[in-house]
């Protein structure tokens, strides 16, 4: 399967919210709890940024998810970190896309410069922890009890990697 990371532009927004919204509406994966606007997606997902790129994730030239690097925070010793976001349509999720996607996003990274992502994930999604963990995150944090969704407190882990 043909992996590939394509820029995202302004017309993909419709496509990568139906993506987000599943999980909104769905999982426990995104602390959201109600669909968002396209503007608030477009306040995270950011196109044309020289450093905090935003790609849709493409198999075979289908359109299965979409992945970004943000800003981990605001002041400027910070700024050779950065946290990695992934989403992928559903039906594509377990066999191997989001692998190969982060993979290229990492070496992206490391061309703009950053030293260290940083991958925050939901404690029950487990799907997004064995993909960290086998691209060799380390887990080194555990925020317990920060969300509430779905009637139940959810815990957040954090997940970092060091590029070079």
């Amino acid at each position: 399967m043909n992996i590939k990371l394509v820029d995202i532009k302004e017309n993909d927004f419709e496509a990568i919210k139906e993506i987000y919204d599943y999980y909104i509406l769905n999982t426990t994966n995104t602390f959201n709890i109600n669909s968002i606007t396209i503007d608030e997606l477009k306040s995270s997902v950011l196109i044309n940024h020289d450093k905090y790129k935003s790609y849709l994730i493409k198999a075979n030239d289908i359109v299965c998810g979409y992945c970004y690097l943000s800003q981990f925070r605001k002041k400027q010793a910070y700024d050779s970190t950065a946290e990695v976001t992934i989403y992928l349509h559903n039906k594509f999720s377990g066999n191997g896309i989001g692998f190969k996607a982060v993979s290229l996003l990492e070496k992206i990274a490391k061309d703009v410069g950053i030293k260290i992502l940083m991958a925050y994930i939901t404690a029950e999604n487990t799907n997004s922890i064995k993909l960290f963990k086998k691209l060799n995150y380390e887990l080194c944090g555990n925020f317990k009890n920060v969300g509430y969704k779905f009637n139940k407190y959810l815990d957040v882990l954090v997940f970092e990697k060091e590029l070079f």
